[in-house]
């Protein structure tokens, strides 16, 4: 893709499938001009009516199944909130990793020790499928001056991807550019044990696509 003529080549076999997509790609890459179509072995056409059906995005596979969940804790994290994310977890055949600031691990809010994965330096959002915030309120002075742990949220958001999180973690949130006037539909709280299984259940859709063109605007 660094050799132009091949961006051009591409587009021009873009402009016989969907013009509208060929000229967002063309302006991507920054072409001067758009390229004659290319020679089409049979005649194109424009004038197709949509395939619901054919679509991925609409039919996506609606289970989290084989999937992995990140889970951002810290010491003092809600034990109960925790156990009910790895029940239904393991209940939907997904797995998760846990991230901590520390990659010891974290204590629990019931004295339990939470053994980590990943500390949040090598443990980027990019690496799981959606992901849940348990930090408490008393990490957050602490979180919100790491780049990692903003990055963490930041990507995951701008990926599209489903975020649970606790009500403490608003400072880190407003760190990484997203206000909760931002929500969605793919960020939902976990106020208490009760929400994971709702939290859970809504994952399968893998992403939040209706975010993307929000998320660009910014």
């Amino acid at each position: 893709m660094k050799t132009p003529v091949i961006r051009e080549r591409m587009v021009s076999h873009l402009l016989n499938i969907d013009e509208t997509l060929a000229n967002k790609v063309g302006e991507a890459l920054g072409l001067k001009a758009m390229p004659k179509p290319a020679d089409a072995a049979m005649p194109t056409r424009q004038d197709l009516d949509a395939a619901p059906t054919l679509s991925i995005v609409e039919n996506g596979p609606q289970r989290f199944e084989g999937r992995k969940l990140g889970i951002l804790v810290t010491d003092g994290t809600d034990a109960a909130i925790l156990k009910a994310l790895k029940a239904a977890l393991d209940k939907e055949g997904a797995t998760f990793e846990i991230i901590a600031p520390k990659v010891g691990g974290a204590k629990a809010s019931d004295g339990s020790w939470i053994e980590a994965d990943q500390m949040i330096d090598g443990g980027p959002s990019v690496l799981y499928d959606a992901i849940a915030l348990l930090p408490v309120e008393t990490a957050m002075d602490d979180l919100v001056q790491e780049s990692t742990a903003r990055d963490f949220v930041a990507d995951a958001f701008a990926h599209c991807k489903f975020i649970g999180y606790v009500g403490a973690v608003m400072p880190l949130f407003e760190k990484a550019g997203i206000a909760d006037a931002d929500f969605d539909e793919g960020v939902i709280p976990l106020a208490s044990s009760k929400d994971v299984a709702g939290f859970i259940g809504k994952l399968g859709k893998l992403r939040v696509w209706g975010r993307e063109p929000n998320v660009k605007m910014k």
